[in-house]
């Protein structure tokens, strides 16, 4: 049986009153009674749009003109902003998308978590541009184009995007795109490079070309040619973690500081580290105000990574215990301890998300934890905290809905009261909500 054929896009622009603006950053309109939702539009604004998908329950839009614009709306500053997807709130106030946020964090709690905090923590926010100094850019050639594409897919498209620079990039790499994919369009694989990744500390920035064959010599020649026009250090990675390499003269030490701590942290390239350096200092700082060890206090930080909670809990702490699932990352955490001076900080590995049965910190007691989980949340090592004694319990959470999730089981089933929370700006000109939340059981 054959599919039906799609129904064709109008193709004349439509007239939109846009009622909100969804937690993906998209404005929603009805019209006649349908749901769009419309790229590039802000809530209360009256646009010309243009379909670009129909769908059965809801059609999707761009706009084309902004006939009635928003007190909040300003200039995107990048030039690709329409374009790429890897923004999607340039047009608004970074203060207006940071209070969004916050709406989005309690609209989130009180719907899937059914609960609200006792106080609202003002949002957390640093510096708009220039701030990742960790992302992964796509990398294809596009012979229809003639040339290598290098940077962030298209808004809502498979394609990579034509980028010249990127304005939320560190500007080690986020001014120097074109160049570089200009680098990848002179090498004999550039269709064998299907990734590159940067991670810049407080020192040189490491771009990791993961390569699908290995470089010639005259290949070779030209990264470490680019690397040192640009002071970039140049990596490879031909399979696993296990095959990253620097070029020959191009390794260094990256790491990044906590001032108020007096904590310095040392990673891999492809080590997870806080994207926004500025940020996460600020996040740290609340968190420790918040959980507020004392130097008798055991405190328990689980999905610890490289230390960068556990390190300043132990300056103020009187022991603490990381527990981490990657090998690699609680190796480097001991070093980090050991390169700081800090004994009174302990990692174990442990798969957080698999059975807890004999898992060596589950038979120990402790006064404080703090959690720290990816996405899918930290809901199957809740049950286990009341029963180590953990009384004071700091969230931080990078996906609003498994924070509310966990949320809800940790205040209707284990007896936490939600003491305070609120919305952090990790990710400033997107839609990515990162928080915080405080738990007291009493």
């Amino acid at each position: 049986m054959s599919r039906a054929k799609r129904k064709p896009l109008p193709e004349e622009p439509v007239l939109a009153d846009i009622e909100s603006l969804t937690h993906e950053g998209r404005g929603l309109a009805r019209v006649e009674g349908k749901a769009v939702f419309i790229d590039g539009a802000l809530a209360g604004e009256r646009v010309r749009f243009r379909y670009t998908r129909l769908q059965r329950h809801f059609d999707e839009g761009r706009v084309v003109d902004v006939l009635s614009p928003s007190p909040q709306r300003v200039t995107a500053r990048c030039p690709h902003f329409s374009l790429c997807g890897g923004c999607s709130l340039q047009h608004q106030d970074p203060a207006a998308q940071i209070a969004m946020k916050q709406e989005i964090l309690a609209d989130v709690l009180r719907r899937i978590g059914g609960v609200e905090p006792e106080r609202w923590l003002p949002p957390l926010a640093a510096g708009h541009w220039g701030y990742r100094r960790k992302a992964r850019l796509g990398v294809r050639y596009v012979a229809k184009k003639g040339k290598t594409l290098v940077g962030f897919r298209e808004k809502g498209s498979g394609f990579l995007a034509d980028l010249s620079c990127c304005e939320v990039l560190h500007p080690d790499v986020g001014e120097r795109l074109g160049a570089i994919a200009a680098l990848v369009d002179g090498l004999s694989i550039r269709d064998q490079v299907p990734q590159i990744e940067m991670a810049k500390g407080e020192g040189p920035c490491v771009l990791v070309f993961r390569v699908l064959k290995p470089p010639t010599a005259a290949d070779l020649e030209q990264l470490a040619a680019f690397a040192a026009a640009h002071e970039l250090r140049v990596y490879l990675q031909e399979g696993g973690p296990e095959t990253l390499r620097p070029l020959h003269g191009q390794a260094v030490d990256l790491s990044y500081s906590l001032p108020d701590f007096d904590v310095r942290l040392h990673f891999l390239p492809t080590d997870f580290t806080q994207v926004n350096l500025e940020l996460n200092r600020l996040m740290v700082r609340q968190a420790l105000d918040l959980l507020d060890p004392g130097p008798e206090e055991r405190v328990l930080d689980l999905f610890c990574g490289l230390g960068n909670f556990t390190l300043p809990l132990a300056r103020r702490a009187g022991a603490v215990l990381g527990v981490e699932a990657d090998a690699g990352l609680v190796e480097r955490a001991r070093r980090n301890a050991a390169a700081n001076g800090i004994l009174n900080a302990a990692f174990q590995v442990g798969d957080l998300y698999g059975s807890l049965d004999g898992a060596p910190w589950t038979q120990d007691r402790f006064h404080k934890a703090l959690l720290d989980p990816p996405r899918a949340g930290a809901l199957q090592v809740l049950d286990v905290l009341p029963t180590l004694g953990v009384r004071r319990l700091l969230y931080v959470s990078c996906f609003p809905a498994t924070l509310a999730r966990d949320a809800e089981r940790l205040v209707k089933g284990l007896g936490y009261r939600l003491r305070a929370a609120g919305a952090m700006d990790m990710f400033p000109h997107t839609a990515h909500v990162e928080s915080m939340a405080l738990f007291e059981r009493d």
